[in-house]
């Protein structure tokens, strides 16, 4: 169940494991953070070419506020990851990658690096990954300009190592953006290693950007049983996490920019428009209605980019101005 499943595997290099032994490279790439709009659009940026349209950074739409880059890959050491920019999205030079991230966030944009996807498996599970972890992305953000880290390890989460990890890289970088895309099983409840994780880490927690597709039917917080691909699903499960400890600010709605972005649960932008209305509003709703709204709602999320670009940027264009346009 995941985004990337037709992701190719990115590489690591050993230059991790001197960065988790001997401390954080610095290349002086260090700019001061754009604040993440009190309402943001995340989109996926795709590392690879899966048949999804190619392309660079600076083709990504104003409408996303935020922009993930897919993805950083376990290196050497437990816990440690790495990036390699793939040749397949065109790119002459690493230089001219770091030039469009600094282009994206002079536009006001935040480019993070995201660790995992279908097939990652980094392993954050004692203090030494903990610190290699916390090196690598530190020294990721110095070495590209990114401005923080996603989570999507869709292979299990140990929340008090990965909250260790995380509060080690706030601890270095105080205006680091941190999202995570969990599973909807990874949020059905608050004692799940997913959620702890979340949080633990509230006080600097960015977004959670829930997953709502490559799922089965799951339980929303009224106890009764939604299946994917309708409205009541996104606002009943987003629910869960709005009345056990997140901020409204903190919870945003992931879904696929096009049928090709999943496997399955795909929805009409129209259906996310009209979750986004039933939970800030309490107008859309379907079956299910919350009992109260919540207009701090961040916003939505998908899969990606580049399969947004390859349905001429239809989600993108629907949504990001739904979102812009919250209360």
């Amino acid at each position: 169940m995941a985004r990337a499943q037709f992701r190719n595997k990115l590489l690591g290099t050993a230059a991790v494991a001197a960065l988790a032994a001997g401390g954080l490279i610095s290349t002086g790439t260090a700019h001061a953070a754009a604040a993440v709009p009190a309402h943001a659009v995340t989109g996926y940026w795709q590392n690879f070419d899966n048949g999804a349209t190619v392309q660079k950074l600076a083709d990504v739409p104003d409408d996303y506020d935020i922009i993930a880059v897919a993805f950083a890959d376990a290196a050497g050491t437990p816990g440690a990851v790495d990036f390699t920019l793939d040749p397949a999205v065109g790119y002459g030079s690493e230089q001219q990658f770091k030039d469009d991230i600094k282009a994206k966030q002079a536009a006001g944009k935040s480019v993070i690096i995201s660790v995992g996807g279908q097939n990652g498996t980094v392993s954050v599970s004692d203090d030494a990954s903990a610190n290699a972890f916390a090196a690598s992305i530190t020294g990721l953000m110095d070495e590209y300009g990114f401005d923080g880290v996603d989570i999507d390890l869709e292979n299990g989460l140990n929340a008090t190592y990965m909250t260790k990890a995380l509060k080690a890289v706030h601890d270095k970088k105080s205006d680091v953006v941190v999202t995570m895309a969990p599973q909807t099983i990874d949020m059905q409840s608050p004692s799940t290693e997913y959620f702890k994780t979340a949080l633990g880490i509230k006080d600097f927690l960015t977004v959670v950007n829930m997953q709502y597709y490559n799922s089965g039917s799951m339980n929303g917080c009224d106890g009764k049983v939604y299946s994917q691909g309708s409205v009541d699903f996104l606002t009943a499960l987003a629910c869960i996490q709005l009345e056990n400890g997140l901020a409204p600010s903190q919870v945003g709605l992931g879904v696929p920019a096009s049928p090709s972005g999943a496997g399955s649960g795909y929805v009409e932008p129209a259906v996310v428009n009209a979750a986004l209305d039933c939970l800030t509003k309490g107008t859309g709703c379907g079956g299910f209605t919350p009992s109260k709204t919540y207009p701090g709602l961040r916003g939505a999320m998908t899969w990606s980019t580049n399969w947004d670009a390859a349905s001429g940027n239809a989600w993108s264009k629907a949504v990001g101005p739904k979102v812009h346009g919250l209360p």
